[in-house]
């Protein structure tokens, strides 16, 4: 008995402290939650956790594993997907890790005394409805964490696992099965990459400020994935088959603090090519636009700050509510209050060097993710110059 009791009251201030955690990273109130979370972003960094530094060679596949000695990273998967019957179903599938305390010597502790905590998000999308569900687990307990060989990432029952290269455990994600199911959502993927991975900025090292070369992240992506399985959805089965994308940053501090927020677009051009157009905006200067233009052969083009512009030119208005985000629609911006926020839906992307020239569209307007961090996430169809389809991700509304 004494035993038990031990452990129901570290059991007990254990979920005391992730609450603590969760008041403290994510605030109170409903309607400051994204503003909250942007706050911590950009807060300075603690000289205990490690920092990003230019000149780093990033190593595989010990990269694709846990950093813990940085304040946060995440992994995270795309994929448009097309089902047997001709319907578009689009998945997106994200592990964030963070730690609480930027103290060195104990990362690596176990059981209740981890600092890390872990968060996912599951999202299924279809033109007529959108399924997603958000878990929280600490690290050191076993509910969540990373290893390799084979390489797993899971929280709960989430679980993205390699598969066996010939006799050899798999240390690296691909070729992979990703399985979630919650409530009417129950998810099979398996992946595999054709192409090579691209190492975003300069080499991996993705600068998100030009006036502070401090503040930056390690950046990589694999954008060349196949990707077929299973998915039901409210009880139907469906087969499905299609392109995803994967990323991965790592860092101990996302934003400058004059920074509001960001747009980032992957898209995968009907022409092979993958795109990535990313997008800081600023109270103080103008938006800090970065990407690459890649192909699955190998090659690679770093877009750096005036060689890409991003115009927002329809916005839609989204209300918050209880079961999710009402669709409202608007042409023109307006303003915010504390049961609507507007995101640009339609967007005009231009690379003129490589003669791209891109009308983006959401699939569906009303991809407003409820989570404990809001943010939208959706895919998007691609006409212009080139066609393609691809996910956007907005932040800062």
């Amino acid at each position: 008995m004494p035993r038990l009791r031990i452990w129901l009251r570290r059991y007990m201030f254990g979920l005391l402290s992730l609450f603590l955690l969760i008041l403290l990273l994510f605030g109170c109130e409903p309607d400051s939650r994204e503003n909250n979370s942007l706050a911590i972003l950009s807060q300075q960094n603690d000289a205990g956790f490690e920092q990003v530094t230019p000149g780093k060679p990033l190593i595989f596949p010990q990269d694709h594993l846990s950093h813990p000695g940085f304040r946060t990273e995440w992994w995270y998967l795309t994929a448009n997907l097309m089902s047997d019957s001709g319907q578009w179903i689009a998945v997106q599938w994200t592990l964030f890790r963070t730690s609480a305390r930027p103290n060195q010597g104990d990362v690596q502790a176990t059981g209740w005394q981890s600092p890390q905590r872990f968060m996912a998000h599951a999202v299924v999308t279809t033109a007529q409805k959108r399924w997603q569900a958000e878990r929280f687990a600490r690290g050191g307990i076993g509910q969540a964490g990373v290893t390799a060989e084979p390489f797993t990432l899971w929280l709960d029952n989430w679980r993205w696992q390699g598969q066996e290269q010939g006799k050899r455990q798999a240390a690296s994600p691909f070729p992979g099965t990703l399985t979630f199911r919650d409530h009417n959502m129950d998810v099979m993927l398996k992946m595999r990459s054709f192409g090579n991975r691209v190492l975003q900025g300069d080499a991996g090292y993705s600068q998100k400020d030009p006036a502070d070369p401090r503040l930056a992240s390690y950046y990589y992506s694999m954008p060349f994935l196949n990707i077929d399985g299973e998915i039901r959805l409210d009880g139907e089965l469906y087969k499905v088959k299609g392109e995803g994308w994967f990323d991965r940053e790592w860092s101990s501090q996302v934003m400058s603090e004059h920074q509001q927020g960001w747009d980032w677009f992957s898209i995968h051009l009907d022409d092979g090519r993958a795109l990535m157009l990313y997008q800081l905006r600023s109270r103080k200067h103008p938006p800090f636009v970065f990407g690459s233009l890649s192909w699955p052969d190998g090659r690679s083009i770093r877009i750096t700050q005036g060689k890409a512009r991003m115009t927002p030119i329809r916005m839609a208005t989204l209300r918050s509510a209880s079961q999710g985000t009402e669709i409202q629609g608007a042409e023109t911006p307006g303003t915010d209050n504390q049961t609507e926020r507007e995101f640009p839906v339609r967007w005009h992307l231009v690379v003129p060097e490589q003669h791209i020239e891109l009308d983006v569209q959401a699939r569906r307007d009303d991809q407003l993710l409820p989570f404990l961090f809001p943010y939208w996430e959706g895919p998007v169809t691609v006409t212009g110059s080139h066609t393609g389809q691809g996910f956007m991700e907005l932040t800062g509304y």
